[in-house]
């Protein structure tokens, strides 16, 4: 009997799981991605909004360098097309990414603290989305270094 009562409640949480990431935050054109792993090799860092709705916006890898994120409900990965300044942990301070007619420009500061292992945090970070024949848009991020130990 009690296991009737659990069911509905098992089944609410698969369906919640399950929900996509909204596809827009804010009225942004850019929306949310679903939750990312962590790459088998290197690192990636995972930005979140840092106003606003606090949500999981962009991923971006060192190796394969790429920036993964959702635009207008399309998840895009966009390849690094130029780097400079010094980052950290395969990143740069300010890096170029671009596929088509989407240009993304990540610049981030990276800081390692005794508290996180295998990683550093972002404490400040813009993410500038340029597309052809519309307005740019620039996002204040923040988040964390993930790396594969």
């Amino acid at each position: 009997m009690k296991l009737f009562a659990i069911l509905p409640l098992l089944f609410a949480g698969a369906a919640s799981a399950q929900t996509p990431p909204p596809a827009s935050i804010d009225g942004l054109p850019i929306g949310a991605i679903p939750t990312q792993a962590l790459p088998a090799t290197g690192c990636a860092a995972f930005l979140w909004t840092a106003s606003g709705t606090r949500a999981l916006v962009a991923m971006a890898s060192a190796d394969p360098a790429r920036l993964r994120l959702s635009i207008g409900g399309t998840m895009t990965d966009l390849p690094r097309t130029e780097q400079r300044d010094a980052g950290g942990f395969g990143f740069a301070g300010t890096t170029h990414y671009q596929a088509g007619d989407v240009t993304a420009v990540l610049t981030m500061s990276i800081e390692t603290r005794g508290d996180l292992k295998d990683g550093a945090a972002i404490p400040e970070a813009t993410l500038r989305i340029d597309r052809a024949s519309q307005d740019s848009i620039i996002i204040p991020v923040a988040g964390l270094v993930g790396c594969a130990s």
